[in-house]
């Protein structure tokens, strides 16, 4: 078979430029350097233990005792056996990080529209406007590497879906496998589920126009070829689902049995989320003009207002110095909406969204209603409770919507479709050319609405907005009324600022156009005019607030924390322990030692109850049960310090009483003022693992005695002497699904005491104990996946010899 050069050409110079880009934007990474990104400092103290003990012995280990007094690292980066479509994933992003997202991001996107059948040329078009899209540049600067590696592959989702519909079966079916595959690899189950919102919306759209048209068969054909394909996907990805569906039960994601809070009151019993939780990142309705004008709301929390700003003279009014005003200017609050924090606005384009309503007067179909569709509903559900009726419904009856948090994050959809539609609207003015007066009129239109609104908000701002934030009483409180007029001056600065630049954007943007249609420029310099007007909006703003500036030498990425004397002196200390850490943030102390605390949005639920009921108010009767032997504070002129409790119970002791509770409640609520030492308590609801004979009392002689001599991170290893019959307590976190217990090798069980620890009787003698995780998930998923492999590998080569053999776009 020969293959057309002129026709692959095209796409590998567009590749070219794709990681061209991807590396001028990030181009500190040519040089050996590192973004410092915030989340993911955190995710290298919580993960380092699993890291240095697979470097140290080359196996995985699936529990950590870093954080949160020990959780499974299903969510910490778990390596797993036979997972060759992380492979693939790992192969496709050679760039260093973050380019390599970025690339994927253009990627995926350029092959959607190519699968959309959008020239090559518009298509790099379309990939530039969604690969620079703010929101997707900002998640990358704060370190949500797996949202953006889960938002990189869904355009090429959607491509093998759309190849489906389009009768292209074999490749259709391929593709989905690949693209769910790789979509599950990235780990972020919210992204992918926000997507299938978007193929519902597609699905119901198609299902209408084949109704329409009469092709029902195709249509059900074509959704039972994608059901196989995510299967398939699915099975590729088995052991880490199955992992995270059956981590997730118990996990802050799975439903409580308490139905008290920590102050005693009511609390509501969901399947979820609390409701609060869920919505606190709730999209304000005005601050929808942020897809359209950058720093309509102020921009972020912390703005760059320089030297000649309001904020600079308030400081300096306040006797801070030249220096000291100008440092302060740099974080000016100028966000005025309602959400806790923002990092910076969701902007999506004026070029791009004057192209999207353009769009919309000429895209005809159901590729339109799709994507307006998508656009609408994400847009909608991104009020949270601003639109208090519509997200309700959709937490108390649309399946897993209540598992997830920051609902305003679901506007990577119509980051997606506006940018999908926007590309259309060139293509349909490029074609129909005896359309012209139609798309002069929608040109008309078009630059009314958006070029008027822009007017209106330039002209009448101060009469439509008050540009009073929530936090503004405090800052008054603070600092007085004069520094809170100086930042209301730097808003309607930047409001004005930003406006006038998106009313000049959409002028000339309508320019390209109006010179297009009366035949002064030519298709391809409208494409290059707008592929500089995109590159120069988006990337004007990304520039804002993710730049050079952002990337630290690579040691400061790799090692973010460095111990001081506190954790120097700690370290000393051979012997295993817990470490309570009032000071330093969630996970570094995770880095250096056995945590209490941890950064994870998904720890196990029961230790994070007894972490706000009790941790959180140093409750020593809890930190001795939870063998914390070293707390770290300040004194009062701010110095660290460590105070050793030697009163912590140790890694395990015989108890001399076991009595049962009779609901979570109780038993939580004893743990307040409970003798740990001597007593033990457990609820009836799911309290062993396999259930077994307890006795309420037991004799504990003074000679008794319980030592751990051995351990690793998933392995524990304890001898006891004991004349009599006892029950041993153990200072380790319970987790049924996957630590296995040996009573000198042979398999035992094991039961859940004082809410959290792992409890379990001990006949009399000398015994040696061992606690394994050895989760039968990763071994029961690891067989499903090597055999879905082969399966996808046997597949593949026959789909691709049966559709290269009758393919003739790629031959001469």
């Amino acid at each position: 078979m020969q293959f057309s050069v002129k026709r692959i050409l095209p796409h590998v110079l567009i590749l070219v430029g794709f990681i061209v880009l991807s590396l001028a934007y990030f181009s500190p990474v040519l040089k050996g350097e590192k973004i410092f990104q915030s989340d993911i400092m955190q995710y290298i103290g919580m993960s380092k233990q699993q890291k240095d003990f697979k470097a140290e012995t080359g196996e995985e280990t699936y529990w950590t005792n870093s954080a949160f007094a020990g959780m499974p690292t299903y969510q910490l980066g778990a390596r797993y056996p036979h997972n060759y479509i992380k492979k693939l994933d790992s192969a496709l992003r050679f760039l260093p990080r973050p380019a390599d997202y970025l690339f994927l991001y253009l990627l995926s996107f350029y092959i959607l529209l190519l699968v959309l059948k959008v020239d090559f040329k518009l298509a790099a078009l379309g990939a530039i406007a969604f690969g620079f899209s703010t929101y997707l540049i900002i998640i990358l600067g704060v370190g949500h590497n797996s949202k953006a590696h889960a938002i990189a592959y869904m355009p090429l989702v959607l491509s093998g879906i759309l190849l489906v519909f389009q009768k292209k079966y074999i490749l259709g079916f391929l593709l989905t496998v690949v693209a769910m595959g790789l979509e599950l690899v990235s780990n972020h189950f919210q992204m992918t589920y926000y997507l299938l919102f978007l193929v519902v919306v597609l699905g119901i759209v198609y299902l209408v126009d084949a109704y329409r048209k009469k092709i029902l068969p195709h249509y059900f054909k074509s959704i039972g070829v994608l059901v196989a394909a995510v299967i398939l996907s699915i099975a590729l990805n088995a052991t880490g689902i199955m992992a995270t569906r059956e981590y997730v039960k118990e996990s802050t994601r799975g439903k409580s049995e308490l139905t008290i809070n920590p102050d005693g009151s009511p609390k509501q019993v969901t399947n979820g989320l609390d409701r609060d939780y869920i919505t606190a990142y709730s999209y304000g309705i005005l601050e929808t003009f942020n897809l359209f004008i950058p720093r309509f709301m102020g921009g972020g929390n912390f703005e760059d207002v320089g030297r000649d700003s309001g904020t600079y003279e308030a400081y300096r009014k306040l006797g801070a110095s030249t220096a000291q005003a100008l440092e302060e200017s740099k974080r000016a609050p100028l966000y005025w909406g309602k959400q806790p924090i923002v990092e910076a606005p969701a902007y999506v384009g004026a070029v791009i969204l004057f192209l999207f309503v353009f769009a919309l007067f000429l895209v005809k179909g159901r590729l339109k209603w799709w994507l307006v569709g998508g656009t609408l509903l994400s847009l909608l559900l991104s009020y949270g409770k601003n639109l208090g009726f519509l997200t309700d419904f959709f937490i108390d009856y649309v399946p897993l919507y209540n598992k997830f948090r920051a609902v305003s994050s679901i506007q990577v959809i119509l980051e997606l479709c506006i940018p999908a539609l926007a590309i259309f609207g060139l293509v349909r003015l490029f074609n129909d050319f005896e359309k012209k007066e139609e798309k002069l009129k929608a040109l008309k239109i078009t630059t009314a609405i958006t070029g008027g609104l822009a007017l209106v908000f330039l002209l009448f701002k101060s009469s439509l907005f008050d540009f009073v934030g929530v936090r503004d009483g405090q800052y008054i409180q603070a600092y007085g009324q004069d520094f809170i007029r100086g930042i209301k001056e730097d808003r309607k600065a930047v409001f004005t600022q930003d406006t006038l630049r998106t009313l000049v954007l959409v002028l000339l943007s309508a320019g390209t156009i109006f010179m297009f249609l009366r035949d002064k420029l030519k298709e391809k310099w409208v494409i290059t005019a707008f592929c500089a007007l995109i590159l120069f909006d988006l990337v004007g703003v990304d520039r804002r607030y993710v730049n050079n500036d952002d990337f630290v030498s690579a040691i400061k990425v790799n090692k973010p924390f460095e111990a001081n004397e506190v954790d120097k002196e700690i370290l000393k200390d051979k012997t295993h322990f817990r470490v309570f850490d009032l000071v330093s943030g969630p996970s570094k102390p995770s880095y250096f030692h056995n945590s209490l605390n941890g950064y994870n949005a998904a720890e196990l639920k029961r230790y994070r109850e007894v972490f706000d009921f009790y941790v959180s108010q140093n409750n020593i009767n809890v930190l001795n049960m939870l063998n914390t032997k070293y707390i770290i504070a300040q004194d009062e002129k701010n110095a660290l310090f460590s105070y050793k409790n030697d009163q912590a119970n140790g890694n395990a002791w015989f108890v001399k009483n076991v009595q049962e509770v009779q609901s979570a409640n109780e038993e939580i609520k004893q743990l307040d003022s409970l003798p740990n030492k001597v007593m033990a308590i457990y609820s009836q609801h799911k309290a062993l693992k396999k259930r077994g004979d307890v006795k309420p009392n037991y004799a504990v002689d003074s000679l008794a005695t319980i030592n751990l001599v051995e351990v690793k991170p998933n392995y524990l290893k304890y001898k006891s002497e004991n004349s009599n019959e006892g029950f041993a307590v153990f200072s380790e976190v319970y987790y049924g699904n996957g630590w296995k217990t040996y009573i000198n090798g042979e398999e035992t069980s094991y039961m859940r005491v004082n809410y959290t620890l792992r409890g379990m009787p001990l006949p009399a003698g000398n015994h040696t104990i061992e606690f394994k995780f050895d989760p039968d998930v990763v071994k029961t998923g690891s067989r499903i996946a090597l055999a879905s492999s082969i399966l996808f590998g046997i597949l593949l080569l026959g789909g691709l010899f049966y559709e290269f053999k009758g393919l003739s776009f790629l031959r001469k």
